[in-house]
């Protein structure tokens, strides 16, 4: 089914942090410095709500909320820089991330309809373009925008779309994950985030003097001929399946086994030289992670079924019966 509909989105404007924040430069780790992490990551987050009631339109709680959550990640609020070696540095300089706010004549069942066929929200989403904000990095690259750029698109029938672009050199999903849930704390009203964050980015430094570098697998370059685009959607009866074939290992997140699945599918060679070259990166770094980052993030901002429940409000996931791939 094909849908069009149309969106007037207002000037994008810079949210700053709400109290000021510490001015100082941060470097990031070997991997984050990565030429292929330097790129605008999007995604689109939908809340099935109802009529707004007074002072509770969802662009003005999001854009207070995340200017309050930008105090606790100022780093997001910088801007990149390149240094010698071409590594990566993040001036803590407070400029801010950009965000505008819009407004679509469309509902969410009508989005629904268009992408699912009735079945919910499933990829290719109906008029992408409109619901995020675009960004022309063609004039000096990704290093010379902010790290984050967001729009808030409101619904006819009281939603509203969280549409996100955020440079995946400063975060991975799980940053992300751990970002909108400290925006969704402060717009609940909590006086701080429930995870706080951590940057402790010199623990993902690779021991240069000690490990060979596995040359890189070939990947066709997007847009070739050899380059296939699916979307695959796992409901929670895949999900059960997959973790049934843990065989008695230690209990692992949705988060985990997904990236366990696509680390088989991408890597099938040389499976076992990067599971031992992991195991002897365990023991030569045994002193645990900071809480808010790694693992230990992983587990704080996944822990409690109110975690759970204030998560997918946020992201609107329909009653969280669809993990995207």
């Amino acid at each position: 089914m094909t849908l069009t509909f149309a969106v007037r989105r207002r000037e994008p404007v810079l949210v700053v942090p709400a109290s000021p924040t510490p001015q100082e430069t941060k470097r990031l780790s070997d991997i984050d410095s990565k030429e292929s992490l330097r790129v605008l990551m999007p995604g689109v987050f939908v809340h099935r709500g109802g009529p707004a009631r007074g002072d509770d339109d969802p662009v003005d709680v999001i854009a207070r909320a995340l200017s309050e959550a930008l105090v606790h990640y100022y780093p997001l609020a910088g801007r990149f820089r390149e240094v010698e070696g071409g590594k990566l540095v993040v001036d803590c300089t407070g400029q801010g991330v950009l965000f505008a706010e819009a407004d679509a004549d469309v509902r969410l069942a009508e989005l629904e309809e268009a992408a699912g066929g009735g079945q919910g929200l499933t990829p290719p989403f109906p008029c992408m373009d409109e619901l995020l904000l675009d960004v022309d990095c063609s004039s000096g690259g990704v290093l010379t925008w902010p790290l984050v750029v967001i729009q808030v698109t409101r619904l006819l029938c009281g939603g509203f779309v969280f549409g996100m672009r955020i440079n995946h050199a400063m975060c991975d999903a799980t940053g992300v994950y751990l970002f909108m849930s400290a925006i969704a704390d402060l717009a609940r009203g909590l006086p701080a985030p429930a995870v706080a964050p951590s940057w402790s980015r010199g623990l993902l430094d690779a021991p240069h003097n000690k490990y060979d570098v596995t040359p890189p697998l070939p990947f066709p370059a997007h847009g070739s001929d050899d380059t296939v685009m699916r979307s695959f959607v796992f409901r929670l009866a895949d999900i059960a399946a997959l973790k049934k074939r843990l065989h008695g290992a230690p209990a692992a997140s949705t988060f985990e086994v997904l990236a366990a699945l696509l680390w088989r599918a991408r890597a099938p060679c040389g499976r076992g030289r990067a599971a031992r070259h992991h195991r002897e990166l365990q023991e030569e770094r045994r002193p645990a992670a900071p809480h808010g980052i790694l693992r230990q993030r992983v587990r704080a901002a996944q822990s409690g079924g109110a975690r759970r429940r204030h998560g997918r409000e946020l992201a609107g996931r329909r009653g969280g019966d669809d993990t995207e791939g």
